[in-house]
């Protein structure tokens, strides 16, 4: 067997979990000493436990809970806005927890990644003021009060770079650059991650996996309740994404492995342990395309490896399993009705804390271990916004004990994102950004170009010649529902409104491109759209499933450009320009952007994979949007945010085309002169608070 170099973070958080389960449960009399009893850190006092009778057969249940994608969203509360918003937030998650322990005897709590990054406070306590070796992220400080048996790492896991990490998780990480002797707080749960390693040590970069030795709650064969011993294998997994999304921090000190090679590598390892029960937890989704190791998305693939017994899922902000009539996946091998995967009981759960995955799993007892029994699992999702019988929302109350833990640092937070920096003139918004509107989307665009033009011009005397143009897109627009939208009011302009503009932690790249390229590129962005038959009389959805944030534009009037959404995918560009003229596919230009589309956009154009990059700057597109408000600081609609570069090619329908936008938003339409769209229902009836609107594309 391997000696793996476990990281000291994760040591200490087992000691944590060993101290927090002898205080509440007495080990029994047959499980070994090393035992703890109660799985998943019951509420319950301590009790005497009864020896059991090992030779009898008995039955249990035990219910994994996941966590996903929370993205340090521990209040229910948008510091965007600066304002509650009780449709996500851990503090509710954090109700349904303890609603679930009450219910089932046995719980095995996991978090999914993508837990340290994604709210003003996580910027704040990771860069602003970046908190002491000696305290506790907030968001795992409320994690702690749940007491969390294991969780893996995301992608975003990795964002702040490695030192940072090291310090979050209590040290240990042995890679080049970091303190690996130093000891902090840490993160008071194991983490496990086997598919990322120490190009220093050619060993994980955490432990690939951990064996929990839990105790369960269970009915022998006469009926009577018996405690008997369980070790609980846990294995985490990570988008191999990490090594074009954070390259600069990366490059050189970790790789990466497919999920599918490390789970057949640990998961007999895991067995040989003793796991009697083994649950793999994959920062990552569904996508049916061909294994590859890179594969940013390998459940289906994962879920038919050997021995695994559940899965919990994450990073693509979804649900499963999805009841609906059109469920978010249909892949062969997919049941959404049964909540499994090739026949794998499995969940992701939703995001931000919106909602708890539950995964029962039926064990029997055979005198001497565990086995799953493989008809009988649940999987579901709770969730903590509900409709009543007059269908109007129903949320969970926030858990009381959780705000209190982090309020030092929520206020300081808001202290600094109310930090003021200019004013607007106008309204700027992503409400109609797909239909049209540059509003929110110029100033991103001003701000990228300026600052790529200004490095050029200081340091690669090289490009000065070439035009230096930038793209950008939506990052809101819609998916979370009628509150999802960049949405600054006309007035003063203060930092929580600048980076409501930019919202991700995105640095700025550069990269060297042609004509022929930039029409490529504006294809792939185009397929936001659904093809529409002109001929249709009924509704058609102009909005595809493709992701906002991935609808690039241009806002400048030196390129032009019209998309034809009656054109299948790959010829809906039409009539693109350049400073008046056809643009000339072998011209050069250099484009700001971001790493992530930078690094890993080939499917977008071959050359978005890295090797087109003349700039990897340090800076996050979100502070260079800041410094440009703050040397602008009168932003005016007329110089920052009317600039249309493309809009619809004229065509008339036979039917009306919709989409779905926030309610009461006509005036943000018609401030942005676009004259082709009405207001077609006050409700859309996705039960997302969001409205209907028509758009007419011969106007």
């Amino acid at each position: 067997m391997q000696d793996f170099d476990w990281s000291g973070a994760n040591r200490r958080a087992d000691g944590f979990l060993w101290a927090l389960q002898q205080r509440r449960h007495l080990l029994t009399a047959v499980a070994c000493a090393a035992l703890l009893a109660a799985c998943g850190g019951s509420d319950d006092g301590d009790a005497q436990v009864p020896p059991p009778t090992v030779s009898q057969s008995a039955t249990a249940t035990l219910a994994v809970l996941e966590t996903t994608d929370l993205h340090f969203n521990v209040r229910s509360y948008d510091y965007f806005k600066l304002a509650e918003d009780k449709t996500y937030g851990f503090e509710r998650t954090a109700t349904l927890i303890r609603q679930a322990r009450k219910e089932f005897a046995n719980t095995l709590l996991v978090d999914n990644g993508d837990t340290i990054q994604g709210t003003a406070l996580a910027d704040y306590e990771a860069e602003v003021k970046p908190i002491p070796c000696s305290q506790q992220l907030s968001m795992y400080k409320a994690m702690g009060a749940l007491s969390f048996d294991a969780g893996t790492l995301g992608n975003h896991e990795f964002n702040y770079g490695l030192p940072f990490l090291n310090q979050v998780l209590g040290g240990g990480l042995n890679v080049d650059g970091v303190d690996a002797g130093q000891k902090c707080a840490g993160n008071g749960y194991p983490a496990v991650l086997a598919n990322v390693y120490s190009s220093k040590t050619q060993k994980p970069l955490v432990q690939p996996y951990a064996v929990l030795e839990r105790t369960l709650v269970a009915r022998g064969s006469d009926g009577k309740e018996v405690k008997l011993p369980i070790k609980i294998g846990v294995i985490g997994f990570t988008t191999p994404g990490i090594m074009n999304w954070d390259k600069r921090f990366l490059e050189g000190k970790v790789y990466t492995e497919g999920a599918v090679e490390s789970a057949q590598k640990y998961l007999p390892e895991l067995r040989a342990k003793g796991a009697d029960v083994v649950v793999a937890l994959l920062h990552g989704g569904m996508d049916g395309s061909a294994y590859s190791a890179t594969m940013e998305n390998p459940g289906l693939h994962l879920s038919k490896v050997a021995g695994i017994d559940a899965m919990v899922m994450g990073h693509q902000h979804s649900v499963f399993p999805d009841l609906s009539a059109k469920p978010a996946y249909s892949q062969a091998g997919v049941d959404n009705q049964a909540g499994t995967v090739n026949g794998v009981p499995a969940v992701m759960a939703s995001s931000w804390g919106k909602a708890l995955g539950v995964i029962q799993l039926p064990l029997q007892w055979d005198g001497k271990k565990w086995s799953v029994v493989k008809t009988g699992s649940k999987s579901e999702l709770r969730n903590i916004q509900n409709k009543d019988a007059a269908g109007s929302a129903v949320f969970v109350d926030a858990d009381p004990a959780i705000a209190p833990l982090i309020e030092t640092q929520h206020q300081a937070a808001i202290s600094y994102v109310k930090t003021p920096i200019g004013s607007t003139d106008f309204r700027m918004s992503t409400l109609f950004a797909d239909v049209g509107d540059p509003g929110a989307i110029q100033i991103v665009n001003q701000a990228q170009q300026a600052y790529v033009a200004n490095y050029i011009k200081s340091s690669l005397p090289q490009y000065a010649n070439l035009p230096v143009l930038s793209v950008s897109a939506p990052f809101k627009s819609g998916f979370q529902g009628g509150k999802d939208f960049t949405d600054v009011a006309a007035g003063p302009m203060a930092i929580y409104n600048a980076a409501d503009l930019y919202l991700y932690p995105n640095t700025v790249y550069a990269v060297k491109v042609n004509g022929a390229d930039v029409k490529d590129w504006l294809e792939a962005a185009a397929q936001r759209f659904n093809q529409i038959d002109v001929n249709k009389t009924t509704e058609q959805q102009l909005i595809s499933i493709f992701p906002g944030y991935n609808f690039d534009m241009f806002t400048t009037a030196d390129m032009q450009y019209e998309i034809d959404v009656t054109q299948p995918k790959g010829s809906r560009i039409k009539n693109l320009s350049y400073l008046g003229k056809p643009i000339d596919k072998a011209q050069e230009f250099i484009i700001a952007t971001n790493n992530y589309r930078a690094t890993s956009g080939a499917s977008f154009i071959p050359k978005l994979n890295g090797s087109s990059t003349i700039w990897a700057s340090p800076d996050a597109n979100r502070d260079v949007v800041i410094e440009y408000v703050r040397k602008n600081p009168q932003i005016t609609r007329a110089v920052n945010g009317a600039a249309k570069s493309w809009r619809f090619a004229k065509v008339t329908t036979a039917g009306p085309v919709i989409f779905s936008s926030g309610v009461d938003a006509m005036s943000v339409a018609q401030a942005a002169a676009l004259t082709g769209v009405s207001l077609s229902a006050a409700d859309d009836g996705s039960g997302k608070g969001m409205a209907k609107y028509q758009i007419d594309f011969s106007k």
